[in-house]
């Protein structure tokens, strides 16, 4: 009851939804193409909410960047404010979900990696958040239970199942809202499956949560 009181509409979340906090390594498979080390506990870094491209926009590459790569994710939308929250009163914080890409400039982000700096050039420059339509939660019963997928040119480039991730999406709630304080229309990424690439500009993207919804999004200079 409390969701469906919002005066602001969640399903347009990425209009006025504050904080975007993503997950990193969150698939084991994921982590190993990169010669990552698995973690022991979440890698967190955040995008501005000026990294949010819908539908009908392009996703522009940085003019610093020479190898732009996709990362297709489940979301989760924010429904009520959670701070310091039990995994097991987490899902009651959930509103709802999207699909995502986390676009990354990796030849920066490795960059950023051998100098021990952060990767904000890589992961939060304008348009690296592209979301699909709003899904309430009421439609996936399960959110471990779901396959995710992207596609360039027609080419299926990443699958991956949610029952794959490290660590659950009620462990991610708990644990980010005792570092930050979860709000109403924020958004958290919860990692990507195997198969990131590099994309050019005028490649077409296409990626789903099969049975669900697919979006389209073009890359552009």
């Amino acid at each position: 009851a409390a969701i469906m009181a919002v005066s602001r509409p969640l399903a347009r979340f990425w209009e006025w939804g504050r904080n975007i906090i993503c997950v990193g390594r969150n698939y084991a498979e994921h982590a190993r193409e990169l010669r990552n080390a698995l973690p022991g506990q979440p890698l967190l870094f955040l995008k501005p909410s000026s990294a949010y491209v819908r539908e009908g926009d392009p996703i522009i590459k940085p003019y610093y960047c020479r190898s732009l790569h996709h990362e297709v994710e489940l979301g989760v939308v924010v429904g009520k404010r959670a701070h310091s929250v039990s995994q097991q009163l987490a899902m009651d914080h959930v509103a709802g979900y999207a699909l995502c890409l986390d676009m990354t400039a990796r030849d920066i982000q490795a960059e950023c990696k051998t100098q021990g700096l952060p990767w904000t050039l890589a992961k939060g420059f304008n348009t690296s958040c592209p979301v699909s339509d709003f899904v309430p939660k009421e439609k996936i019963p399960d959110p471990h239970k779901l396959q995710i997928w992207l596609k360039v040119n027609g080419e299926l480039r990443q699958e991956g199942e949610t029952s794959a991730m490290i660590f659950s999406i009620p462990y991610l709630i708990s644990y980010i809202s005792e570092i930050i304080t979860l709000e109403e229309g924020d958004l958290i990424l919860t990692g990507s499956p195997k198969g990131v690439s590099a994309v050019e500009e005028e490649d077409e993207i296409e990626a789903g949560i099969n049975g669900i919804l697919t979006m389209q999004f073009k890359v552009a200079q």
